[in-house]
């Protein structure tokens, strides 16, 4: 999610759960304006929550450049680029003048971007 829709998410969702009050103090309300404002601020708080725990996709630029040497033995991974696991995260990557990786055993050895 952009920060721009992020932002507008969380603004959204305040107003609604901010504006629920309000059916309490513009007359007396009945069942139905009560079951209203209660899915209303339900919806607001739902937004506001989901809003929180959305990262900001889109902007983050790796950028992996003149590393050092990285070497593993008995299985482990040795990494001088960037590491995007499962493809994750958003942005450009750019891996350049990396050092040497070395790995043994199972381990496995990236010195560019690695999308495992």
């Amino acid at each position: 999610m952009t920060r721009g829709r992020k932002i507008t998410v969380l603004v959204l969702a305040v107003v609604g759960i901010l504006t629920t009050p309000v059916v309490w103090l513009l007359d007396s309300p009945d069942t139905g304006d009560l079951a209203g404002a209660s899915i209303q601020a339900a919806a607001g708080i739902i937004a506001l929550f989901w809003a929180f725990v959305q990262g900001v996709g889109g902007s983050a630029n790796d950028v992996a450049s003149h590393t050092g040497e990285a070497r593993a033995t008995s299985g482990g991974v040795a990494n001088t680029g960037v590491r995007r696991p499962g493809g994750l995260g958003g942005g450009s990557a750019d891996a350049s003048r990396t050092g040497t990786a070395t790995a043994s055993g199972g381990g496995a050895a990236n010195s560019g971007i690695s999308y495992d």
